[in-house]
Formats: structure tokens, C-alpha cells, sequence
């Protein structure tokens, strides 16, 4: 009989919500003057609202909202019209009183799993040239491994407190499956987050095929991220709160995937092009339960690029801009209440 009223509850708190709710609000103006940082996926139509080290997630036309990924509360459902986020005073209200709770445990990254493509019998991606004179085969597992192991030297220096993880550090054969699983065993502390940074090099048919690209999973593929015992193994309430978590792990992907971005264009922008940020459902980011991206620093099939990967200055820029893009995440979810908030 109890169960039958909070789902009541539940329903009618929907129903008010959508009846009486007017989003005349816009969003993004009134985020910008409250102190509000807006991140928003127009493919997925969520997003996430951060203040005071807090992050709050929504999506388009539901009441529910996850907070700090641990809660689920209740609100007047956002709405988007042309093109644009509107909200009512309810959402604005509830969302800063959320904001000015105090957090006991702040929220940190935790630990970087960097994970170096292919290896051993699989060589990946391999081009021979000749160089000087001489026939030299430009394989895509070495390129990785030594990318991966820069970047986790330079991690490591600037994080001593934090896991930086390597999937390998030699060369050796691990499946995808491994990979994952590496990725999803690592212990971390009370709202302490993974991220999970794969480093490959991309090949085509098309010789003249040039660039650098970062991926992230697509929103169309739907995972399991969240235990069922968290929501005491309440089936309803699990597919929406997993929902959610897993949207904000799209979100933040996202997120990485453009700190990045843009880290890469600033080193070495002049000698590559920028192929964009993409959305795919790779099999070694599609099962790690965490923010993920997958880098393809450039074409071997391209004579010009292969070459440029094959020079190890060029390499320590790219690690370079990788390292810049992950400390700017990582900065930004890190963030304390000075950081964001208007004094």
C-alpha cells in the first residue's frame, strides 16, 4: 500500500509539474548572471548545470533531475522552443538552493586510465616507407604506446595525488574486453570520477585522408552504469536514474573530447587538421562505466601525416595538447566554490 502511494505522489508531482509549470526563463542568459555554467547535447538533448562545485543534470521536457550523479529530486520540467532552453522560477529556485548546499566531500577526479591501442600480435594500423633510403614500416601500436606513456609522465608529475593508469606499458596483446575491464576495476574514493583516455591512429583507403579526430560514445547506444542495489533494486527507478548517469557520462565525454580538441589545434593545428569531434560506438569505449574518448592522432595511410608521427617533436606536442585538454577538464570538474561562483 506504501509503494502504491509514492507512485502516486510521483505521478501527480509529474502532472503538476506539467500543468503549472511556465519556462518563460531562458536558460542561458539567466545562467550566465546567476554564476551558472551550461553545458548542453543537442543530439541527446540533455544537460548539466554546475555552480559551487555542484553539477545538476536535466534533460528536455522531464521533471526528474540527478544531482551531484547521487540524487534524484524532482522539478518543473525545462523546455526547449526554437532551438532555445526555457525554465520556470521553480527550476531556477530549486536548482540554486541546490548550488548553496554545502559539500563535505568535494568532487575529484580520481584517476586517468590512458589506454594505449593495440599491441603485441596486433599491430593496428601499419604503413612501410622509405626513409633515407631505407624501407621503414610505421606501425600504429608503437605510436600509441609512446604517445601514452609521454602522456602518463606528464600526468603523473602534475597529478602525484591522483591514479594515472596505464592499460599497457609494453608491448603486449590485450583484447577490448581487457581494456574495459581494467577501466571498470579501478577503486576510487567517494565521489571520485575515472577517466578513460584511448590513444590510436587512423588509416584509410584514401591516401590523401589527413587529421586528427577525438570520439565519444553516441548517444543512440544505452549501457548499464549504475548498480541496482544503489537504488534498491527498484527496476523503475533504476531505468531512469541510470538514464541520467549515463547521459552525464555523455556529457562529460563530450566535454573531454573538446578540451582536447582544442588542445591538440593550439600544438599542433599548423602542421594537421582538425577533423572535429565525433560520435561513434566503439566496443573499448562503449563498455567502460565512466566519461571516455577515443583519440585517432592522425592517417599512416598519408605518406605526409605517417611521416610526422614518426617524429617524435611532433609526438610531445600532440601528447602536449592531449595533456592540456585533460588538465582543463579536469580543472574545470574540480572546480571549488570561488572558481564558479560571482563574488
Amino acid at each position: 500500500m506504501k509503494a502504491k502511494k509514492i507512485s502516486l505522489l510521483f505521478i501527480l508531482s509529474f502532472i503538476c509539474n506539467f500543468i503549472f509549470a511556465i519556462n518563460d526563463i531562458a536558460l542561458l542568459e539567466k545562467s550566465k548572471t546567476n554564476g551558472m555554467s551550461l553545458y548542453w547535447d543537442s543530439l541527446s538533448e540533455c544537460g548539466i548545470l554546475e555552480k559551487n562545485g555542484h553539477q545538476l543534470s536535466f534533460r528536455n521536457g522531464e521533471s526528474l533531475v540527478l544531482l551531484d550523479s547521487v540524487k534524484m529530486a524532482i522539478t518543473d520540467a525545462p523546455e526547449l522552443k526554437n532551438n532555445q532552453l526555457y525554465v520556470s522560477n521553480k527550476f531556477l529556485s530549486d536548482a540554486e538552493e541546490f548550488f548553496n548546499q554545502k559539500s563535505e566531500v568535494p568532487f575529484k577526479v580520481g584517476a586517468i586510465l590512458i589506454d594505449a591501442g593495440h599491441g603485441g600480435k596486433d599491430p593496428g594500423a601499419l604503413k612501410t616507407y622509405k626513409i633515407n633510403g631505407k624501407d621503414v614500416t610505421i606501425r600504429e601500436k608503437d605510436i600509441n604506446l609512446k604517445v601514452a606513456k609521454m602522456l602518463y609522465e606528464r600526468l603523473h608529475a602534475a597529478y602525484p595525488q591522483k591514479q594515472i593508469i596505464l592499460t599497457r606499458s609494453t608491448d603486449v596483446f590485450l583484447t577490448l574486453g581487457e581494456r574495459t575491464d581494467i577501466a571498470n576495476n579501478v577503486k576510487v574514493g567517494e565521489n571520485e570520477a575515472v577517466l578513460f583516455i584511448s590513444i590510436h591512429v587512423n588509416s584509410s583507403l584514401n591516401k590523401s585522408s589527413s587529421g586528427y579526430e577525438v570520439w565519444y560514445l553516441s548517444p543512440g547506444y544505452r549501457r548499464t552504469v549504475l548498480d541496482k542495489s544503489a537504488v534498491d533494486n527498484d527496476n523503475n527507478l533504476f531505468t531512469i536514474m541510470n538514464s541520467m548517469l549515463e547521459e552525464e557520462y555523455t556529457t562529460e565525454s563530450i566535454m573531454i573530447a573538446k578540451f582536447i580538441m582544442d588542445g591538440l589545434q593550439a600544438q599542433i593545428g599548423k602542421e594537421s587538421t582538425a577533423r572535429g569531434i565525433r560520435a561513434e560506438e566503439w566496443f573499448v569505449v562503449k563498455n567502460s562505466n565512466m566519461p571516455a574518448v577515443l583519440i585517432e592522432l592522425g592517417f599512416v595511410s598519408n605518406q605526409k601525416e605517417a611521416l610526422l608521427l614518426n617524429d617524435e617533436k611532433y609526438l610531445k606536442k600532440a601528447t602536449l595538447g592531449i595533456y592540456n585538454g585533460i588538465t582543463a577538464f579536469v580543472t574545470h570538474f574540480e572546480r571549488s566554490q570561488g572558481f564558479t561562483s560571482v563574488k
